[in-house]
């Protein structure tokens, strides 16, 4: 469809609804973790997963055959909403869905850096976004972490990246770059978005409430982070505005202690929301118990948001965090099982709600 006319959430929203009866459950994935990746791929093909692992059988095996179907699954699944919605709500799903232009973006810098070859870049792209296949394919055959820098100009990343480049030079790693896609994407969420008249009771405003509180979430993990690891790193260049959580400045005198941190989360908006998340935050020793937490309670919040007003993006959105954490759950469980993981051990991997 296209950005023009009148929106049809309903109609969009009732194809969601049949998407997500066939999303796997806890029952599905206590059958995966106890199989091998031999097992785990004839599982699948008997799922919706039947296609793509049918179509990519030919040329793959084991879990690079169950990766690949995985993305291909997923960018099909988007496509296919954006093929559903008209107007305004088509404009709100592809912006949303540069997420997965972030994604691409990351992917192909990391490979160029590692010096992966083209091809093995392009296997790992999610096809989800705005990105085009040309921009897509000459991201994977770039020389240089620079030349692909310059094809990101005249996109929404070329904002910040040059900085962030100049970071990357000094210290030859990753995270500024990184970063900077990151923030970006996020950061554009919001466009459009006059936040201080919206109002919440409509479907523009539930639709804040989803992007505020992934941005929150974000900002969140991030500070968590840097405040565990009591890095050097300046807490503003990783704050992304937009949200309601933090303002710049907030964030910075919280980082320096871990204990204010949590509290000022516990008695925030999302206390309730992140309280289980925030007790074991306490207990853990490492913060990837907490992160998969704040995964499961965005997860329920969007799907709070969708039920309290049906007829909106949040019905959509609900949906991608949904079919993106079981290709994550998917993929943790395949990669586990071959590499010799206990049962125990990916089961701690996995976020279900």
């Amino acid at each position: 469809m296209s950005a023009a006319g009148s929106s049809n959430p309903e109609y969009v929203n009732a194809r969601i609804r049949a998407r997500r009866a066939v999303l796997f459950d806890e029952e599905d994935y206590r059958k995966l973790v106890r199989m091998g990746t031999g097992e785990i791929s004839r599982y699948m093909e008997e799922t919706e997963y039947e296609t793509e692992m049918n179509e990519l059988g030919a040329r793959h095996s084991g879990v690079d055959l169950i990766e690949y179907a995985l993305n291909r699954n997923l960018a099909k699944h988007f496509h296919d909403m954006l093929r559903w919605a008209e107007g305004r709500l088509y404009t709100q799903i592809a912006n949303y869905l540069r997420k997965f232009d972030a994604w691409n973006a990351k992917t192909a810098i990391r490979g160029v850096y590692s010096g992966a070859d083209p091809e093995g870049i392009s296997t790992d792209y999610i096809r989800a976004g705005e990105f085009d296949d040309d921009l897509l394919d000459q991201m994977a055959a770039a020389a240089s972490v620079e030349e692909i820098v310059e094809l990101l100009s005249g996109t929404i990343f070329e904002e910040g990246i040059d900085a962030a480049y100049e970071a990357f030079e000094e210290a030859d790693v990753l995270v500024p770059l990184e970063n900077s896609i990151d923030k970006t994407f996020y950061e554009h969420l919001l466009d459009g978005f006059d936040t201080s008249i919206v109002d919440r009771n409509t479907p523009s405003g539930l639709y804040l409430e989803v992007l505020q509180a992934e941005i929150d979430f974000r900002n969140v993990r991030n500070a968590l982070r840097l405040s565990r690891t009591g890095t050097d790193l300046d807490p503003e260049a990783y704050y992304i505005e937009g949200g309601k959580l933090f303002d710049a400045g907030e964030l910075r005198q919280l980082v320096g202690s871990f204990d204010d941190l949590v509290e000022h989360i516990r008695e925030s908006t999302y206390g309730d929301e992140l309280s289980s998340a925030l007790s074991e935050l306490d207990q853990a020793k490492s913060l990837i118990q907490f992160e998969q937490a704040l995964d499961a309670a965005l997860l329920e919040y969007s799907d709070t948001l969708s039920y309290t007003y049906p007829v909106s993006i949040c019905s959509a959105v609900s949906y991608i965090l949904a079919k993106e954490r079981e290709i994550e759950n998917i993929r943790a469980i395949a990669r586990g099982r071959e590499v010799g993981l206990s049962v125990e051990e990916i089961e701690r991997e996995l976020v279900v709600t």
